[in-house]
């Protein structure tokens, strides 16, 4: 008979950290699997501790947040994820159970996203997830695990941007921010951020039913996804934003250099349109701008221990837990379709 996560977990909590969890414990998680013709298949199926990767870390998920390559990981895209039967899902947080190097006690809230999670290793999408300590984040006061993944991979993504346009001197001082893509998860948490850190925010989005939304995240200006889309041809743009973080790529991200103004900052950490970029190097040589990557997944653990602190104080997006669109494992499925063809909204949070 099937042991309730929630039942073995508070059973576990009672123990030492070195302790060894019950073998035969058993859990539901999201699996993805691969058939003889290469189609795949998603199912929510019952599995067992035992199965879970190596690492010292056993946690009882509590939320787990969707990305859109989380739905590429579950439609079977090899350059996500390689291995099958899989478990998709790059943002986990929740109670720690076990830690066998003692770092942690059972019972502490960690954060986990990034690193290998959901990629290669088993990931967020069911109740109990194993990693190495190393991936793992204490969470911060101030901040509920709920919230946490509201944020998410997304969240700590627009955080990181931000910290890398500080690190070149952008200021609010110097003008207003061009957002990208403002309506999908990293845009529209980075709005929030910005204005939270006292920056103008000009949201660039194709959905003209959002702007309630981005005026609520702290958009102070909401123009058609045109606006950041130039198809003249000419190599610079008359100046329209001080800085500019980029969710789509492609002209998008080319249209956010050529019209950024003097010794300005552009993030660029997405490719929804294409991950080719079309430019001239004038932008550069004239205007001293900076195009910044963002590379989220292996940011080292003092810098990540820090941006989540900021994340939990300074800069918080006040309501937090009202941009999260929260469902059950069981709902995951349909909020993976969803997200694939781009109607889904700020953060889907999945709860166990």
């Amino acid at each position: 008979m099937r042991s309730k996560a929630s039942n073995s977990t508070s059973s576990c909590l009672t123990q030492n950290h070195t302790n060894a969890m019950d073998k035969n414990t058993t859990y539901r998680a999201l699996v993805v699997r691969e058939n003889e013709d290469k189609t795949f298949t998603r199912a929510i199926e019952e599995k067992q501790i035992q199965e879970l990767p190596e690492g010292e870390v056993i946690i009882q998920n509590k939320f787990a947040g969707l990305n859109y390559k989380d739905a590429l990981s579950a439609s079977g895209h090899k350059g996500i994820s390689r291995n099958f039967p899989h478990t998709p899902g790059v943002d986990a947080c929740g109670i720690v159970v076990e830690d066998s190097s003692g770092k942690f006690n059972a019972g502490d809230e960690v954060i986990v996203t990034g690193y290998d999670l959901g990629m290669n290793t088993s990931g967020g999408f069911q109740e109990y997830i194993r990693v190495p300590v190393g991936w793992v984040v204490r969470k911060p006061e101030g901040l509920s695990l709920k919230e946490a993944m509201v944020y998410g991979t997304a969240g700590f993504t627009a955080a990181l941007g931000l910290h890398k346009m500080q690190l070149m001197g952008q200021s609010p001082e110097m003008g207003p921010v061009l957002v990208t893509g403002s309506t999908g998860g990293v845009g529209s948490m980075a709005v929030g951020i910005l204005h939270e850190a006292g920056f103008e925010v000009i949201a660039s989005t194709g959905k003209t039913d959002a702007h309630e939304h981005l005026n609520k995240l702290g958009a102070n200006r909401i123009e058609d996804r045109t606006f950041a889309n130039d198809e003249s041809g000419r190599p610079l743009l008359r100046s329209q934003w001080a800085g500019a973080i980029d969710t789509v790529g492609g002209n998008t991200l080319a249209t956010c250099v050529k019209g950024c103004m003097r010794r300005g900052s552009v993030v660029s950490c997405g490719l929804v349109a294409t991950h080719e970029l079309n430019m001239t190097v004038y932008p550069f040589l004239l205007n001293g701008i900076n195009i910044l990557g963002v590379d989220s997944a292996e940011t080292e653990m003092s810098l990540r221990e820090k941006l989540w602190q900021r994340l939990a104080t300074d800069w918080k997006i006040a309501d937090l837990e009202s941009y999260g669109h929260f469902i059950q494992l069981d709902g995951i499925i349909e909020q993976m379709d969803l997200i694939l063809k781009g109607k889904t909204r700020g953060r889907v949070v999945v709860g166990f």
